[in-house]
Formats: C-alpha cells, sequence, structure tokens
C-alpha cells in the first residue's frame, strides 16, 4: 500500500493511474479538490478495490494520522503543490499554506507514523517528495543545465515555497532520520493538464477561437517533460534512489515558448483544421510579460539516468502529439474543468488581449 498526496491533480493523478496500470499496489488517493484537483481524472477506477479516494488536506494532521495509522503504507509521496506561478504573483497566502505548512504537517505526521513501524517496515519506507526546477531560479542562455547541487535562488512566491518544503524535507531526513527521496523535475505537459498552463491552454483557447497568450516574447526557455516520463522516473527513484538523495528529472528538451505553441498550432491544423482555413497561429497574441518571469530552466537528468538507469521515452515531438490528440478526444473533461472560477481567472489574467485575435495578425506570425 502506498499513499499519494495531491492524487487528484495533473501529475498526481497521471501517476495513480499509471502505477495502478504497471504494477497493481494498491493506493490511498488524498487530494482537497482545489480547482485543479479534479476527481474526473481518476473516473476510470471507479469500483476498483486497488484505489481509495479520500478527500483531505496535509495540513490536516488528524486525518493524515488516522489514514496512516489505518492503512500502513510502505511509502508516502507528496505530489500535494499550488504550482501555478501567475496565481502565486496575485495570491501567495494560498501556496504558503499549502507549499510549506502543510508539507510541515505532512512530515510531522508522517515522522509520527514512521517512528512506531517495526524495525523492517521503518528501514523499508519512504518518503517521496516532488519538487521543481524552478527553485534553482533562472539560468542565462549559455550557462550548464542545473545539476542537483545548484544553490537555490527562487525568484516567485511559487518557487521560494516549494523551495522551503524541499529545505523541510531534507532537515526532517538529516535531524530525524526520516528516509526521504526529492525530485526536481522540469515542466510537465500531457493528459490531464489544467488549461492555465501554457500547453493545454493554448489548445483550448485554440479550439474556441481565441487569442493565445504569448508572454513578452515569447522567447522563455523551458525543459519539457512529457508526464507519463515523469511517471515512471517517480516510480523509480521509489524502487531504487538513495534516502536523502535528490534526484533531478528532466525530458532534455529545451525549447521557448514560442516554438511550442506554433508547434500546438501546427498540429491543430494537421488534426483539427480552423472552418475558415486560416492557421490557428494566427490567433497568437503578445501580452505584457509577468512580473519576475525567469528567462530559461533546464534540467540535466544525467544523474539519475546514471545511478538509475532512467532516461525518458517520449521525445517532445512524440508527446506533443500524444497530447493534443488527448485534449481533442476529451471535450468533455476540457467543458467539465473550465468552471466559472476559472473563467474569472482567465478573464482577469488576460482581460488586456483583444477579443477579436484578427486585430493582430501581424504580431501572431512574427
Amino acid at each position: 500500500m502506498i499513499f499519494v498526496t495531491g492524487g487528484a491533480g495533473f501529475i498526481g493523478s497521471n501517476f495513480v493511474l499509471d502505477w495502478l496500470a504497471q504494477c497493481g499496489e494498491p493506493v490511498v488517493t488524498i487530494d482537497s479538490l482545489t480547482y485543479a484537483g479534479n476527481l474526473e481524472n481518476l473516473a476510470s477506477l471507479s469500483g476498483d478495490a486497488r484505489h481509495l479516494f479520500v478527500k483531505g488536506d496535509i495540513a490536516d494532521t488528524a486525518l493524515i494520522a488516522s489514514l496512516l495509522a489505518t492503512h500502513q503504507p510502505r511509502a508516502v509521496l507528496n505530489f500535494a503543490a499550488e504550482s501555478h506561478v501567475d496565481r502565486s504573483i496575485h495570491g501567495p497566502e494560498d501556496f504558503i499554506q499549502t507549499n510549506i505548512v502543510g508539507t510541515f504537517r505532512l512530515l510531522e505526521a508522517v515522522r509520527s507514523y514512521w517512528g512506531g513501524l517495526p524495525a523492517d517496515a521503518k528501514a523499508a519506507f519512504r518518503f517521496l517528495h516532488v519538487s521543481t526546477d524552478e527553485v534553482y531560479g533562472s539560468l542565462a542562455k549559455d550557462e550548464p543545465a542545473f545539476l542537483e547541487t545548484h544553490r537555490y535562488e527562487p525568484n516567485s512566491p511559487y518557487s521560494a515555497s516549494k523551495a522551503a518544503s524541499d529545505h523541510l524535507v531534507r532537515a526532517y531526513h538529516h535531524t530525524y532520520g526520516l528516509p526521504v527521496l526529492t525530485t526536481n523535475c522540469s515542466n510537465n505537459y500531457g493528459p490531464y493538464h489544467f488549461p492555465e498552463k501554457l500547453i493545454p491552454l493554448m489548445i483550448v483557447n485554440a479550439l474556441a477561437g481565441k487569442p493565445l497568450p504569448v508572454y513578452g516574447d515569447g522567447l522563455q526557455i523551458r525543459d519539457w517533460l512529457y508526464v507519463k516520463d515523469h511517471c515512471s522516473a517517480i516510480r523509480r527513484v521509489l524502487e531504487a534512489g538513495t534516502p536523502g538523495e535528490v534526484y533531478n528529472i528532466g525530458g532534455w528538451n529545451e525549447k521557448p515558448n514560442l516554438d511550442i505553441v506554433h508547434t500546438v498550432c501546427a498540429l491543430l491544423d494537421e488534426m483539427r483544421p480552423r472552418p475558415d482555413g486560416n492557421p490557428y497561429a494566427a490567433q497568437i497574441s503578445y501580452v505584457k510579460d509577468r512580473p519576475g518571469h525567469d528567462r530559461r530552466y533546464a534540467i540535466d537528468a544525467s544523474k539519475i539516468e546514471r545511478e538509475l538507469g532512467w532516461k525518458p521515452a517520449e521525445t517532445f515531438e512524440t508527446g506533443i502529439r500524444k497530447t493534443v490528440a488527448w485534449y481533442l478526444a476529451h471535450p468533455d473533461w476540457v467543458a467539465h474543468v473550465q468552471s466559472g472560477a476559472y473563467k474569472v481567472w482567465t478573464a482577469r489574467q488576460y482581460e488586456h488581449i483583444p477579443h477579436d485575435p484578427a486585430t493582430q495578425p501581424a504580431r501572431a506570425t512574427a
């Protein structure tokens, strides 16, 4: 039995689905079902005796302690996090509460549970903390990619809160001996991605005939990791990682945001052409850059390949094609996640974008 916190979110739900498909070991999934947590992501597990879903907050120490005592998991995997940079700029407190206070309280409950285990179960137990490359800060164009030893330099409330959670996890290992593992991943993409992030937002807006908002010049560089590759890496770290160690997980796919947008547009032109025959790239609209926008992230994932034998199975070209195809095949999921709250958020975040994409054709193709 394993515990997965944040298991109804994007990465967490993909992990739960892949875990049960790959090895079948029972899972208790805990999620507070905020705007990005969606039980529809786990709908295929309805009635599956191997899976139990519990609505709850990782900051609820009594609930977590009770669940641990009842189900006796051999591992806890912490995916629970507020993760959207833009939202952290507008409302940082939620990020402090979930990513720092929540992680602290979860660690306390897990430490108490682990301390009471028999010696063999105690030695085999693992706490795996899922984090981000954004804790390392920003890179110049020609700087080497992030290694696990790179200095932490978070630049947004989101990345600062994740950096704090990473430090807490590390401290619980060095102070209390809790057998922890930390993974720092690059930008994920794939099925069940909430459409506030770049790739799903572009797909959803393109199909709706809305502008495709690109921050600044669109040349911010990210390393892109297909979510199912991320899941396989986490399984491998849980299986063979050394307690106390950090493992960077990346896709070896550094690309500017604007290239990503044009790739999505080209795939949609092929797979779902616009009725008027025009390219989706005509909907691209450049908007004011967000405050403190990091210019480049890049993950050096050589350690996990060298020590644990993992490397991504998907190229960006294969992964992005699968992703666009998934969204085209799941219009009901897309419609259901676009709630009133989501519409209010997107209207607020991108309110300065012209409603008619045809008013900016020159900038869209520049």
